[in-house]
């Protein structure tokens, strides 16, 4: 993993995300690439017209130059490799055509989380990206002096069309060095036995190469809060699970569980797309 797109506003959210990319770009040697939606209306980017010709885009775009400035010149990203980029789609579009053509191995993007009425409502960018990328996506939410991943949490119902997904969270578990810790939530409403669950796992990662690791069967009320609890009970480092977006992952995982978990968990998720 060499490339790590980070999505900026230039907000505290988006900047504790970026501390976070620039420690694992540190480490591992990779290269940052940082985006900036420009919020001007598609209609007044025509086509046809050049930019010199826009006097408004001019304006946000020297703006975000400026920005971008000031955020490279900050101590945590001395001696890094940074690249920039300005789009005028949506940001889940603009994280698509950016890391299409640059070859992007990670998105990296900083959430406040949403709650009640305002997440039902208009639920947020950090969603909307998580839905639609086709490269993991790690969601963080608070500012991480020391980012930590010794322990990472995959949680899932082990169905065969999450395999996809697991080897990508294999490769970056061990990119980060994590101990990967399998996790599959029983709830009342969708109940196996211990037994079941246990040959479920191990049935699933029958033919994989796995690192050190542990398998976990975890009630709870919902799956959401198993999740969370769980990971609360091993003070993981990292939630890792898999998305296809409206769609849903299987019976067990309904609709957005994972934009859910992302809105609501503390601890930094990181997302792997099922290909349909």
């Amino acid at each position: 993993m060499k490339k790590i797109l980070v999505p900026t506003d230039f907000s505290i959210e988006a900047e504790n995300a970026l501390k976070v990319a620039a420690q694992i770009a540190k480490k591992h040697g990779c290269e940052i690439y940082l985006l900036h939606i420009l919020d001007v209306s598609v209609h007044t980017v025509d086509a046809l017209s050049t930019y010199n010709d826009l006097p408004e885009v001019i304006f946000f775009m020297k703006l975000a130059h400026q920005k971008f400035e000031s955020l490279k010149s900050k101590d945590y990203l001395k001696g890094l490799t940074i690249h920039e980029h300005v789009e005028f789609h949506e940001i889940f579009k603009g994280v698509y055509h950016v890391s299409k053509k640059n070859n992007i191995d990670l998105v990296i993007i900083g959430s406040r989380g949403a709650n009640g009425l305002k997440e039902i409502l208009i639920g947020s960018n950090t969603e909307k990206v998580v839905r639609t990328s086709e490269i993991p996506v790690l969601v963080v939410k608070n500012e991480h002096l020391k980012f930590k991943t010794k322990h990472f949490v995959f949680a899932s119902d082990f169905g065969k069309e999450n395999k996809g997904p697991f080897k990508k969270a294999l490769e970056i578990a061990h990119f980060f060095g994590s101990k990967m810790h399998l996790l599959m939530v029983n709830t009342p409403n969708h109940f196996i036995t211990s037994g079941d669950a246990q040959q479920r796992i191990e049935a699933f990662i029958k033919d994989v190469k796995m690192p050190s690791h542990t398998i976990n069967i975890y009630n709870d009320v919902t799956i959401e809060t198993g999740i969370m609890n769980f990971s609360q009970s091993i003070q993981a480092d990292i939630i890792g699970m898999s998305t296809h977006g409206r769609k849903g992952i299987s019976h067990f995982f309904n609709g957005s569980l994972s934009e859910d978990l992302v809105n609501h968990a503390k601890r930094p998720v990181i997302t792997f797309k099922i290909q349909d």
